[in-house]
């Protein structure tokens, strides 16, 4: 699928290995209407295939994968990975195969739910603390009216629990699976069960429940726009300074060894 998507005959661009980390370099737009097709396909197959991974990288994510190898071939062997985090977008900026924009989680989880709305897509939220799915479950349909959230779960992505949360999204038939365990965890259980998931599409989409449910502030647009959404995460939750230190370690790494790695 991946070959598909980064066919020179198809005019999209080639994937960038960030530190040996693949990063699509898609608009939000392309990434959706990417998605849409896919589960179009999806929808006028008499087959269940091979659900889809998306995943959104960051700096956090790129660092980790330097020494996290199943987790770095999960992002790699993904169909599709957005540059969610400005220090991604700044890095392939500095190392001259920039992309044409941030792809951030959050907002693209709640494009993605609106599409399926219009096109009467079923989305399951798995994940966040208990309960929290459930309140991000409704403001997502505020958000995008007309959606049909098919389940929501906490659960865990211990291994034990794998085919009681299969089964869970079975009997719901979804067709888009949001998970919200954080990274890696998210992304290595979506990566797990890719052959058995029974939807179209997965998503590891981090802290949106907690955003969408209240929980947690997201940063005010305009320190959005200028990229600072982490200094302002760093205000409200001071606890998290020893993993923002994987900001500055990564454009340190990025100014040492960027150069070396190149398209695939």
């Amino acid at each position: 699928m991946v070959q598909t998507l980064t066919d020179p005959q198809s005019g999209l661009p080639q994937p960038f290995y960030l530190l040996g980390v693949r990063v699509d370099r898609f608009t939000q737009s392309q990434v959706l209407d990417i998605v849409m097709n896919i589960l179009e396909r999806a929808r006028s197959s008499d087959q269940q295939g091979i659900c889809q991974q998306i995943v959104t990288v960051n700096p956090e994510f790129v660092m980790q994968a330097q020494h996290n190898a199943p987790f770095l071939q999960a992002i790699n062997h993904a169909m599709l990975v957005v540059p969610d985090g400005i220090g991604i977008v700044l890095a392939l900026r500095y190392l001259r195969h920039p992309t044409p924009e941030r792809v951030a989680g959050v907002d693209t989880a709640v494009a993605l739910a609106r599409r399926c709305a219009l096109q009467n897509y079923r989305l399951y939220l798995l994940g966040a603390a208990p309960g929290v799915a459930e309140i991000a479950a409704t403001r997502l349909q505020e958000l995008a009216p007309g959606l049909q959230i098919v389940g929501t779960y906490a659960g865990s992505p211990a291994p034990s629990e794998e085919d009681e949360l299969i089964e869970r999204i079975r009997v719901a038939q979804a067709d888009v699976l949001y998970v919200a365990y954080g990274a890696p965890a998210q992304d290595l259980w979506i990566a797990r069960n890719l052959a058995r998931l029974p939807v179209a599409l997965a998503m590891g989409v981090g802290g949106t429940f907690d955003f969408l449910a209240g929980r947690q502030r997201r940063a005010p647009e305009a320190m959005q726009r200028m990229g600072l959404e982490w200094l302002y995460r760093l205000y409200r939750e001071p606890w998290r300074w020893r993993r923002m230190l994987a900001l500055p370690q990564f454009m340190i790494q990025v100014v040492l060894k960027g150069h070396n790695f190149h398209d695939a």
